[in-house]
């Protein structure tokens, strides 16, 4: 098993029309989505986020880290909101993302997301991270 994120994507169009879809048919949409991922016992997480005008940017293009108040950026540069499935393999997590309940016009990314185990054991910060995630039970 592996862990993938489906990263969302919407494009001005896409925002708009889901702006004028009614709020509780959003949620009924998303819900069923959501269900299956559940039943079929490969949801992790899933979030959607704010509205980008509420965000900030933190630039490190120059000396000092530069902070500028939302909106930012070109819509395609942004995403909306992600799930995060455990699945066998990136064909499976790709399957999920032609699933997901999207307007015509959005993108999804799927990104594969390495597991502590990837990393060298030996190192002291990733066996304090290893610590960390099994006091909290995420490993």
């Amino acid at each position: 098993m592996a862990k993938y994120m489906l990263i969302m994507r919407a494009t001005d169009e896409t925002l708009a029309k889901m702006m004028e879809t009614p709020f509780e048919q959003m949620l009924e949409t998303v819900g069923r989505f959501n269900e299956e991922l559940i039943r079929a016992g490969v949801l992790i997480a899933a979030e959607g986020l704010d509205d980008p005008s509420q965000g900030v940017v933190v630039d490190f293009a120059g000396e000092q880290p530069v902070v500028t108040d939302g909106p930012y950026g070109e819509t395609k540069e942004l995403f909306g909101g992600f799930y995060l499935i455990d699945v066998a393999s990136k064909e499976e997590a790709v399957e999920w993302a032609k699933r997901l309940p999207a307007l015509p016009g959005s993108k999804c990314e799927v990104r594969r997301v390495p597991s502590i185990d990837e990393f060298p054991q030996d190192n002291e910060w990733v066996a304090l991270e290893r610590a960390w995630r099994e006091r909290t039970g995420q490993l």
